[in-house]
């Protein structure tokens, strides 16, 4: 192992990034060369440091604890000169107040808390000496020496944790089944497949800590029987493979994985299998088929894989996050775990955090916090000033959630009864100017393009509830619709063959429940609430705000917009083609959009 006299950890938060991090990065590392301390000072990438408006681009320096922020390109090459080379702090760079980021408990004064995360941007995850000073493998150790595989899934049990791909089942009580049914070899599989558009909580963990998953597969064999395992990534994730498959030779070369793991008569072997990014294989007899070469297409149930998976033989799966839980539980105890979270839902989630919110990014927080916490403050409130109009939770198949839910704890029982799910964590916050018809449409054309195309009703009917979705937004919507609409989501959710189909018609379902109103002015007055649908926008120019300066005239691309100079114009509508142009061009405000 190399050893670095210092580390200097530089914040890629989103902020920092666009505020210049990564030429931060690389001015760093050009300089350490230039000054030969590239072998003496390691640069590491960390997810956060301090407040990213306030102090970005910003940069810690280990062992000393110096937080330098607000960097440019050009304060580089001095401050390494002199804290690295000459041993003198920078204080004109140097920020008073340090902002040190606990691997547990998240930035000061934050509502998140970092289990499954602990190590991401921390340690350096392409080696495996860096997650052991970090106590990577000692849950490892005492399950082989002190525990019998009853008492680690009894452990498990005890702690709540529930499967976070998104059934929320628990974990333990699966580990029983596959360790229960009769049959060898025992299959042991990780479901990496994460598919949720705009979703990368599985990502940042194969990508940042891949020993944290291995260990806690390691366990989870010991303790279900199984023999090998498989780790299945999709190939859009190729850094995640990658580091993957490293961590495995590495974990091999330490005697942690493969024959007679630690010196004892337990043995297990892993390795990576690359899906082609077909979204249902996130469904689990789907993955299954895919692994044995098959077409990825979901299975009936019963048998359940536990009994009859992989090769007709018991297997066990669980997604990335739930396996990188497994070593803390180990070491921390079952009662430190389930003291976080809810009663039904214990320990903490990650969740992409996207949409119209000031923080976007990768958080982990404590199940029972409430969506009004995570949105205005872990996501800092709408951008711009807006209004909060809905939030839309787990992924394509999820519900979107209107104000009258902010104060809804997180956890999966309550995200159910209020029409939505919890999914793997995807969560997307919507504005005043977004359109609920249009983000149904969005969501469907999405699932009905991933449909396998097994069954009927998923294959046929979501495509029928798209084309009138698509006709609805382009204003042809009929009286009729919002009853077919209802009809086919209700079909469709209780005779699909897997997840996808039951799920599909969510975001449509709740929207009819919470914005019908926004449905109605589309079909009944051809009419976008929202102005977000192009074909239901109208321009008009306002009389006497209209100067007849010609400047919308003559930046419009198809002429559809007449008048003399210094009189009001006019827009054709019939000739418009909505594009916007002149509503950006008007110095006066003149042209209202309806």
């Amino acid at each position: 192992m190399p050893f670095f006299r210092a580390h200097i950890l530089v914040s890629v938060d989103p902020v920092c990034i666009e505020k210049g991090a990564h030429k931060i990065i690389d001015k760093l590392n050009d300089e350490l060369v230039a000054q030969g301390l590239i072998d003496e000072i390691q640069v590491l990438e960390t997810s956060h440091i301090g407040n990213p408006t306030q102090f970005g681009p910003d940069l810690m320096v280990y062992p000393e604890g110096v937080h330098y922020a607000n960097l440019k390109v050009e304060d580089i090459p001095f401050l390494v000169e002199e804290h690295f080379l000459k041993g003198r702090i920078v204080e004109k760079l140097r920020i008073e107040q340090q902002v040190a980021v606990d691997e547990e408990l998240g930035p000061p004064k934050s509502k998140e808390k970092r289990v499954v995360l602990r190590n991401c941007g921390k340690i350096d995850p392409e080696n495996i000496e860096e997650y052991i000073a970090e106590d990577g493998y000692m849950a490892l150790g005492k399950v082989l020496t002190e525990m019998t595989p009853e008492q680690v899934i009894d452990e498990v049990l005890k702690s709540g944790l529930r499967g976070r791909g998104g059934a929320g089942f628990p974990a333990g009580k699966k580990w029983q089944f596959a360790r229960s049914a009769p049959g060898t070899p025992k299959y042991l599989l990780c479901n990496a497949d994460e598919g949720d558009p705009g979703a990368f909580m599985n990502r940042r963990v194969l990508e940042s800590d891949p020993h944290s998953v291995l260990e806690g597969m390691i366990i989870t064999a010991y303790a279900t029987g199984s023999e090998q395992g498989y780790i299945y990534c999709r190939a859009e994730y190729p850094i995640a493979v990658k580091t993957m498959r490293l961590a495995i030779k590495q974990a091999k070369e330490m005697g942690l994985l493969g024959k007679n793991i630690l010196g004892t008569n337990f043995s297990f072997d892993l390795e990576v299998r690359m899906g082609a990014g077909a979204f249902v294989c996130g469904e689990e007899t789907a993955l299954i088929a895919s692994i044995e070469g098959k077409r990825g297409e979901p299975s009936t149930r019963p048998p359940f894989p536990a009994t009859s998976g992989l090769w007709k033989k018991p297997t066990n799966n669980n997604n990335v996050e739930t396996y990188a839980n497994v070593p803390q539980i180990i070491l921390k105890g079952a009662e430190w775990f389930s003291s976080m979270g809810t009663e039904k839902s214990k320990g903490t989630k990650t969740f992409a955090l996207a949409g119209d919110v000031v923080n976007t990014g990768l958080i982990e927080v404590p199940f029972g916090i409430t969506l009004r916490e995570i949105i205005y403050e872990v996501g800092g409130g709408i951008k711009n000033g807006k209004d909060f109009k809905a939030v839309q939770t787990g992924g394509p198949m999820g519900g979107c959630l209107p104000k009258k839910y902010l104060d809804l704890p997180v956890d999966y029982e309550s995200l159910t009864q209020a029409g939505s799910m919890m999914g793997s964590g995807g969560m997307i916050v919507m504005d005043e100017d977004t359109c609920m018809v249009d983000i149904a449409r969005f969501f469907m054309d999405f699932t009905q393009d991933e449909s396998c195309g097994k069954c009927v009703p998923c294959r046929v009917g979501n495509r029928r509830i798209l084309e009138i979705l698509t006709r609805i937004c382009e204003g042809k919507g009929e009286a009729s619709d919002i009853d077919k609409l209802e009809m086919l989501c209700e079909e469709i959710r209780a005779t699909s063959l897997c997840g996808l189909g039951q799920g599909a018609p969510n975001p449509v379902i709740s929207t009819l429940e919470h914005f019908r109103d926004e449905y109605e002015a589309h079909i009944h007055e051809k009419r976008c609430p929202a102005k977000s649908c192009r074909a239901l926008i109208r321009y008009e120019i306002v009389e006497g705000a209209c100067t007849g300066c010609t400047v919308c005239a003559r930046n419009c691309p198809v002429n559809a917009i007449s008048g003399e100079r210094r009189q009001t114009h006019t827009i054709d509508m019939n000739t418009c083609i909505r594009c916007g142009i002149c509503t950006q061009v008007c110095n006066f405000n003149a042209i209202e959009i309806n």
